[in-house]
């Protein structure tokens, strides 16, 4: 039986007006093997009445582990048809708040590069376009469009929210500017890493050893599956990160507070 989320979901990717996120909405939603995993994985960090942070919430599928959880969820989705998809599938939850901004190194506004095919690859970062260009398992993606979007910080969002138990951060290369504007730590987070823009999730590590005592694990693609039995350090992980294949392509490091 699907659950009201995955019909909410369905019912949108099935409307013409959706067709940009069509493919979005049937891959994140409706497998319950997948939201399992997510469950499992997510449970390590958050508990009932912890408050989430969901960066490039997409069309929301994270914020659907972190309410199983229990969490309250502060979802930041720049892309318009994303946002409203997220309305959609989560109206009437008073404990999912959804800001329509990017999150970066400072307050503003930036130019968001969108794959209208491929909504889920849209960024704001313009190396990770030019990174992508000719790179095995990227052929054919097109930025075609560029639209104006206001920017917060991780820091505007702590002072204005609360501190995160958890925050996931998936942005598209744009994962450093991201971690660039949180100033303290933090019990856990996450930050999405390509192998196109390896130096990326480098600048993430550095970043973040300087702002607490954190080590380090990481799931590749869409798997949700630690690879480590414990977390490592951050040259461990830099170490690590480097000798992967190109075909690994993505993934998530998990950053794990020593103290938390």
């Amino acid at each position: 039986m699907s659950s009201p989320l995955s019909a909410r979901a369905a019912a949108l990717a099935a409307d013409p007006a959706n067709a940009q996120l069509r493919r979005s909405l049937e891959v994140y939603y409706g497998d319950p093997e997948r939201d399992a995993a997510m469950d499992k994985l997510y449970a390590r960090f958050l508990k009932p009445g912890d408050l989430a942070f969901d960066i490039g919430s997409h069309v929301g599928d994270r914020i659907g582990a972190f309410r199983r959880a229990g969490a309250r969820v502060i979802a930041l989705e720049p892309q318009p048809e994303c946002a409203r998809a997220i309305r959609a599938i989560y109206a009437g939850d008073p404990d999912v708040t959804l800001v329509e901004a990017a999150c970066g190194p400072r307050p503003g506004s930036l130019q968001l590069h969108v794959n209208s095919a491929n909504p889920t690859v849209t960024t704001a970062s313009r190396a990770f376009v030019a990174a992508a260009a000719g790179a095995g398992g990227w052929e054919g993606q097109v930025w075609d469009r560029a639209i104006e979007v206001p920017v917060t910080t991780l820091d505007a969002l702590i002072a204005a929210r609360g501190v995160p138990q958890f925050i996931k951060i998936d942005v598209e290369g744009f994962e450093a500017d991201v971690i660039a504007g949180l100033s303290q730590a933090v019990p856990a987070l996450s930050f999405e890493f390509t192998t196109i823009q390896r130096d990326v999730a480098y600048t993430c590590l550095d970043r973040l050893a300087e702002i607490g005592p954190y080590r380090f694990n990481i799931a590749l693609g869409e798997s949700q599956l630690l690879t480590f039995a414990a977390p490592i350090s951050n040259a461990d992980m830099a170490a690590h990160i480097a000798c992967l294949p190109h075909e690994a392509n993505s993934g998530d490091v998990y950053a794990i507070l020593e103290s938390a």
